[in-house]
């Protein structure tokens, strides 16, 4: 278990949310799949909510922040202590800046912006809320994985902003590296899609949530509208599967022993 009231250190996944067109129809939803209790904003938060764990911020459900007919999606946001500062490197780096940097209310100041790859993500510098306050326990955030055709773009597009220095997870068929800070604190992963993949594949930063029981959390997810899209499988990491909500936002789930 990790457990934080301060912000996370720049370049840590320090949030997640659900942008989505029916918010009431997702909290039941991760209500029943995480055990979440939720918060809903007042109008001037659009109705944003947070997910709670025993009571600590685990993450966010909200409206789509582009289209309103936008896909259903989970998003990853990176800690920054200035934001104007992040966005600047992500656009020397190629990257595009699609909303902000902007005030949330009290709450922090946020960029939202694609890589040189297409894949969405966010920056928050925490002011009021500083982020995930647990994580790698059921039921809460455990690992954010960036996938696309160009590996080695992406890895120098991050390097760049956040500074990232990679470990080196390759197999023979595969191109995988560890997110490294300061050389050695692990806070995520990226990989290369299969080449087999079509082009036409978008690159995304997949969510990973914790679970004490991979099979049953698959099964909650199908009960309650979801579907399968990838079956649970074992790995040297814990039991994996890959899920999409009842409106069709994809998520992962791992095992993850309960803190004793």
């Amino acid at each position: 278990m990790v457990t934080r009231d301060t912000p996370w250190p720049d370049g840590t996944p320090c949030w997640v949310d659900l942008g989505t067109t029916d918010i009431a129809k997702a909290i039941n939803f991760y209500r029943s799949e995480f055990g979440w209790d939720a918060q809903q904003g007042g109008p001037e938060m659009g109705g944003y909510t947070r997910a709670l764990l025993d009571g600590r911020n685990v993450a966010g459900i909200g409206p789509n922040m582009s289209q309103p007919d936008a896909p259903s999606a989970w998003a990853t946001y990176f800690a920054a202590t200035d934001a104007d500062a992040a966005a600047a490197r992500i656009t020397s780096a190629g990257g595009t800046e699609l909303m902000g940097p902007l005030d949330v209310m009290d709450l922090g100041r946020m960029v939202i912006a694609t890589d040189v790859t297409g894949a969405p993500f966010g920056i928050w510098q925490a002011m009021k809320h500083t982020g995930s306050q647990v994580a790698n326990v059921p039921g809460a955030f455990t690992w954010s994985e960036h996938m696309s055709h160009d590996f080695e773009g992406a890895k120098a597009f991050y390097a760049a902003v956040f500074g990232y220095e990679y470990g080196d997870m390759s197999t023979e068929n595969f191109s995988y590296a560890t997110l490294l800070i300061n050389g050695q604190q692990v806070v995520g992963g990226m990989g290369a899609l299969p080449a087999g993949d079509p082009a036409s594949q978008p690159a995304f930063w997949a969510v990973y949530f914790g679970t004490s029981d991979t099979d049953k959390s698959v099964e909650l997810a199908t009960s309650h509208g979801g579907r399968v899209i990838k079956p649970a499988t074992d790995s040297p990491y814990g039991r994996m599967a890959i899920v999409a909500d009842n409106q069709g936002a994809v998520f992962s789930l791992i095992s993850t022993p309960a803190d004793e």
